[in-house]
C-alpha cells in the first residue's frame, strides 16, 4: 500500500509543477543551441584541487555514488552504497575530514542543488548514471559561486546531451537484481527534448553475519525508478532557456523486521543563460523548486535478536525546497571577474507516530521549521604573465531558521502534551576563498590555496529527533553553522601520456555538527522513549573543532594505446577537540572516518571489440561511533567489468562487484554486533553508450 502512495503521490506532483511551469517561450524560434544549462567553471578553478570523472567511468556503474567513489575520501556516511543505505545516511562528503548523513558537500546538477531541503543528504537513485556526461569534484570549502554547504568541496554533475541515445543499460544481477536505464535527445522543430529514466529493484542480503543474525534480521531490499524531461531553446541569439522536470521514488527494507523506507520526490528547474564572448558580457540566471517526501519505520531489536518490535513510524516527511541564483561574467585585458548570488529556501515537518504500548502507538508528532540562506560574491581572476593565475573571492550570506516547532499529542484523546515553540536564530557570515597557480613549463606547475566556507545545520538536525535500532538520537534547535578553514600547497605534472598530482591540506571544521553519545541504555528520555540496554541515546551537538592535515594525489598513465592505468590516495589525520560540548571526544578520531584511502585502476582495449577494465578501493579502519570503542577493520574491495561490442554502441558485459567477496562493515552496535555493505554481486547485461 505504501508503494502505491508513493508513486501516486510522485506523479501528482509531477503533474501539478508540469501545470505552474510556463512552457510557452519554447516555442520560440531558433536555429542552434549554442550554450548549455551547465554553468561555466568558476573564473579561478585551475588554482583549487580538482578531479574529473568522465561518462565512460560513470556509466560502467549503475549507481552514481559507486562511481563517483574511485575519488579517495569521497564517501556516504558510512561504508555502504546508495543500493542499502538508508536515505538518512546517504549525504557525501569529501576529503574523510568527518563523514555525515546530511553530508558535508554540495552536489549540484548544471548549477541545480541536489542536497535535499529536509535532510541534505542525496537521493543517488534520482540520478542514474545514464543521465551524467561528467562529474567535476572540487576539493576544499567552495565560498564564491558555490556558496553555503560546499564545505569539504563541491560535486558539480553535468546532464548529459545528443540526439538519439546516448546511454542504456540492462542488466540482470544476483539477489534478483533487476536494472533497466536509458538517456538520449531528439529535436521538435526548435525545441531540444533530452529524456532519462531507470528503474532498478534488488531483494538484497542480510546485513548481519550469519553467526549473530536472528529472527530480528531481513534483507536490505531495493527498489528505485526515476524520469526526467529537459526541452531546451534559443528564444535569442546565443542564449539559452532550459527547462528540466524530474522525478524520482524508491522503497526499502532496511534489514530489521518491520523496518522500511520510502523517499519521493520532484523537481523543476528554469534556467536563462547567455555565455560571455568577446566583447559581451556572460549572464545566467536561474530558479529551481524540489518537492520531496521521505518515510521510516524504525524497529527496535528484542534481546538475542529474536524478533522486532516497531518504535517509530514517520509516516510522512513532506519539505520543499527552492531557490534563485544569478550571475554576470566579464573580462577586462588581463582580469576575469564573476558577480552573483544565490538563495536558498527550505520548509518541512515529520509527521509520526511513536511510544508504542501493546503493538499500538499512543503518541504522535509533529516537528519542523523553515531555514533560509542566501548570499552575494565576488570572483576575480588576475593572469599577469602567461604563466600565472592568481584568484579571489569574497562573500557574505545570511542565514536563519525560523518557525521551529515540536508539538506532542496523545493519539487516543488528541490531547497536546508537548507544544514547544522555538525561537528563530539568524546570522551573517562572510567568507571568502584564494589561490595562486605558476606555470613552470614542460606541463609542470605548482598552486597554493586558502579558503572558509560554511553549512547551516538541515531541519532535520535542528528539529527530527529519530530511532535506528535500539539507538536514539535527539535534535537540537539550537545548532548554529559549522564553518571550515583551509589551507592547502600542490604541484602536479601534466604529460602527454600521463598525469601526476600532489596536495597537502590542513582543515580546520569549526562548530562541527556531531551526534555525540550522552548516555547508554537502558535509559528514558522523556516525550522520546526508552532506549534498552545495549542501545545509545546520543545528541546532535556543535561540538568543537575537528583539525585535520592531509594527503592527496592521484597519477594516471597511458601505457599504451591500448591500456590506461590510474591510482589515486588520501591520508587524512583528523581528530576532534570537542570543548565544553563533547569534552569526552577530544583526542577522538571522528566517526566514520578513515585515515587512509587508496584507489586503484585499469582499462584495457587487448582487441578492438573487447574491452577489460577493474577497479580497487582500499580503506583503513574507521570507528562506528564517536568515542571511538567499535572499530570497522580495514577492507579491499575489487570491481571487474568485462564487454564485448556487439554493433555499433550496443555491448554484452559481464560484472562483479567487491569480486572476491570482501567483508565490509559498515557499523557496530553498543552491543557488539556488525552490519555489513553488498557481499560479491555479479551481473550480466548489455549497454549502449555513443
Amino acid at each position: 500500500m505504501r508503494l502505491v502512495s508513493v508513486r501516486a503521490s510522485m506523479f501528482r506532483r509531477v503533474l501539478l509543477l508540469t501545470a505552474l511551469i510556463p512552457t510557452a517561450a519554447l516555442a520560440a524560434p531558433v536555429e542552434t543551441v549554442v550554450v548549455t544549462a551547465s554553468p561555466p567553471d568558476p573564473v579561478g578553478n585551475a588554482a583549487f584541487s580538482n578531479a574529473t570523472v568522465t561518462a565512460q567511468d560513470l556509466h560502467d556503474n549503475t549507481e552514481l555514488d559507486r562511481a563517483l567513489a574511485q575519488v579517495p575520501g569521497l564517501s556516504l556516511f558510512r561504508r555502504d552504497s546508495s543500493l542499502s543505505a538508508n536515505p538518512t545516511t546517504q549525504g557525501v562528503s569529501l576529503r574523510s575530514i568527518a563523514p555525515s548523513g546530511a553530508g558535508r558537500a554540495l552536489v549540484t546538477l548544471d548549477g541545480v542543488p541536489q542536497n535535499d531541503p529536509f535532510g541534505g543528504w542525496v537521493i543517488w537513485s534520482s540520478l542514474p548514471p545514464e543521465d551524467i556526461a561528467a562529474a567535476e569534484i572540487v576539493r576544499g570549502a567552495g565560498a564564491g559561486p558555490y556558496g553555503a554547504g560546499a564545505l569539504t568541496g563541491t560535486i558539480a554533475l553535468k546532464e548529459s546531451r545528443g540526439d538519439g541515445l546516448v546511454a542504456a543499460d540492462a542488466s540482470l544481477a544476483q539477489q534478483n537484481g533487476r536494472r533497466l536505464a536509458a538517456a538520449g535527445g531528439t529535436m521538435l522543430g526548435p525545441v531540444s527534448l533530452f529524456a532519462a529514466a531507470s528503474d532498478e529493484d534488488s531483494d538484497g542480503w542480510i546485513p548481519v553475519s550469519p553467526a549473530q543474525r536472528g529472527a530480528a534480521d531481513n534483507a536490505v531490499t531495493y527498489h528505485a525508478r526515476s524520469a526526467s524531461l529537459r526541452a531546451e531553446a534559443e528564444p535569442f541569439d546565443d542564449t539559452l532557456l532550459s527547462l528540466r522536470l524530474g522525478a524520482y521514488g524508491e522503497n526499502r527494507d532496511s534489514g530489521l523486521v518491520g523496518a522500511t523506507s520510502s523517499a519521493d520526490g520532484v523537481t523543476a528547474s528554469l534556467t536563462l543563460a547567455h555565455p560571455q564572448s568577446a566583447g559581451d558580457l556572460g549572464w545566467r540566471v536561474q530558479a529551481w523548486l524540489r518537492n520531496t517526501g521521505f518515510s521510516n519505520i524504525s524497529a527496535t531489536v528484542l534481546p538475542g535478536r529474536t524478533g522486532t518490535t516497531v518504535s517509530n513510524d514517520q509516516y510522512s516527511t513532506p519539505a520543499i525546497g527552492w531557490g534563485f541564483n544569478a550571475a554576470l561574467r566579464g573580462s577586462w585585458h588581463w582580469l576575469d571577474w564573476e558577480l552573483g548570488g544565490d538563495a536558498r529556501f527550505a520548509q518541512g515537518d515529520s509527521k509520526e507516530h511513536f511510544q508504542p504500548v501493546a503493538g499500538v502507538f499512543t503518541q504522535g508528532r509533529d516537528s519542523g521549521g523553515r531555514t533560509v540562506v542566501g548570499g552575494a560574491y565576488i570572483e576575480t581572476a588576475a593572469h599577469p604573465g602567461d604563466t600565472l593565475l592568481v584568484t579571489l573571492g569574497i562573500r557574505a550570506d545570511q542565514w536563519a531558521s525560523t518557525g521551529g516547532h515540536l508539538v506532542q499529542t496523545t493519539l487516543a484523546t488528541g490531547v497536546v502534551t508537548v507544544n514547544q515553540k522555538t525561537p528563530g536564530k539568524s546570522g551573517v557570515v562572510p567568507t571568502a576563498r584564494l589561490g595562486a597557480r605558476q606555470e613552470l613549463g614542460d606541463g609542470l606547475y605548482v598552486r597554493t590555496a586558502a579558503y572558509e566556507g560554511f553549512r547551516a545545520p538541515t531541519l532535520n538536525e535542528l528539529y527530527r529527533p529519530f530511532r535506528l535500532g535500539n539507538n536514539l538520537t535527539e535534535a537540537n534547535p539550537g545548532l548554529t553553522p559549522e564553518k571550515l578553514y583551509g589551507a592547502e600547497l600542490g604541484a602536479g605534472l601534466d604529460g602527454e601520456t600521463y598525469g601526476v598530482t600532489l596536495t597537502a591540506f590542513w582543515n580546520r571544521l569549526h562548530d562541527a555538527v556531531t551526534n555525540v553519545t550522552v548516555a547508554h541504555g537502558p535509559v528514558t528520555v522523556p516525550g522520546l522513549g526508552t532506549v534498552p540496554a545495549g542501545g545509545l541515546l546520543i545528541q546532535r551537538r556543535n561540538a568543537g573543532n575537528i583539525d585535520a592535515i592531509g594527503l592527496e594525489g592521484d597519477a594516471h598513465w597511458n601505457a599504451t594505446d591500448w591500456l590506461t592505468l590510474t591510482t589515486a590516495f588520501d591520508y587524512v589525520d583528523a581528530h576532534v577537540e570537542g570543548g565544553s560540548a563533547a569534552a569526552q571526544l577530544t583526542g577522538k578520531q571522528p566517526a566514520q572516518a578513515p585515515r587512509t584511502t587508496i584507489t586503484a585502476g585499469f582499462r584495457a582495449l587487448p582487441l578492438d571489440r573487447l574491452t577489460v577494465s577493474a577497479n580497487l578501493r582500499y580503506e583503513s579502519t574507521r570507528y562506528a561511533d564517536d568515542q571511538n570503542t567499535l572499530a570497522l577493520p580495514p577492507a579491499t574491495t575489487v570491481d571487474a567489468r568485462i564487454s564485448y561490442r556487439l554493433w555499433n554502441g550496443l555491448s554484452a558485459y559481464a560484472a562483479g562487484d567487491n569480486l572476491f567477496n570482501a567483508r565490509v562493515a559498515t557499523t557496530e552496535s553498543a552491543d557488539f554486533v556488525t552490519n555489513y555493505a553488498a557481499p560479491r554481486v555479479l551481473r550480466i547485461g548489455v549497454s549502449w553508450a555513443e
